[in-house]
């Protein structure tokens, strides 16, 4: 069993690796899931755990920062100094259990707080790491992360609502962003243009980013020592 909430306490394997879901609750347009974030970084970290047998997947941490998107309804942020302690104290509890702890992290805005819980947890001699997916793409509720929910749930995925964002690149549109919020650049929260999503680019960007991450908990689980690492989003 590599699902944590599906064990008892006895059944903690020696020398296994947790792997921790880091997701988000906010607002990801007219068309997504305000838990995008999460259902993503739960279904990257299950399926990767599943190929590998000294991994376990733990319940997924569905707050984070997202003050950026405070001014769209629905949205639960933290903020940055809530969800770096939160982390830093899960991977304190965590390393009485695991050998080693990967954070598994979907939402661009708790880059900061995963990267220096991390650096904290490994001064103190903790085996941790952060892991996020590469992929190509639009920012936020494009069609990257459309066509990852068309593959994961499609059900869920509004596409009588599809349209497009503000499509100028993360990096123009980040000195505003950091300023004023997501609202001051899109008005429907949609940093993109996600009426090209299918499911199947969803399956193929799943599977490569499953790839990856199986890869390094395959290494971690032989003794590896984990150190920072991943590329956020």
């Amino acid at each position: 069993m590599s699902d944590l909430a599906r064990r008892t306490s006895p059944e903690i394997g020696p020398g296994e690796v947790l792997v921790v879901p880091v997701g988000s609750t906010e607002q990801h347009g007219p068309h997504l899931p305000l838990t995008t974030d999460t259902d993503i970084a739960t279904a990257l970290a299950a399926r990767a755990a599943d190929r590998c047998p000294g991994a376990v997947t733990a319940p997924a941490v569905a707050y984070g920062s997202a003050g950026e998107h405070a001014d769209f309804p629905g949205t639960l942020s933290i903020g940055q100094e809530a969800t770096e302690l939160l982390l830093t104290e899960l991977l304190r509890s965590a390393a009485a259990s695991f050998a080693a702890v990967v954070l598994v992290s979907t939402h661009g805005g708790n880059a900061g707080p995963v990267a220096r819980a991390v650096a904290t947890a490994a001064a103190e001699g903790i085996a941790a790491e952060s892991w996020s997916p590469a992929w190509p793409g639009d920012a936020h509720a494009g069609r990257t992360e459309t066509s990852v929910l068309l593959a994961l749930d499609p059900g869920r995925v509004r596409t009588d609502r599809l349209a497009p964002g503000d499509t100028r690149s993360l990096a123009e549109l980040l000195p505003r962003l950091r300023t004023d919020g997501v609202r001051a650049v899109t008005p429907t929260g949609v940093l993109g243009d996600p009426t090209g999503a299918t499911a199947a680019e969803g399956e193929q960007l799943l599977d490569a980013a499953v790839d990856q991450l199986a890869d390094r908990l395959r290494t971690l689980s032989s003794g590896e020592a984990a150190q920072p690492t991943g590329a956020h989003r």
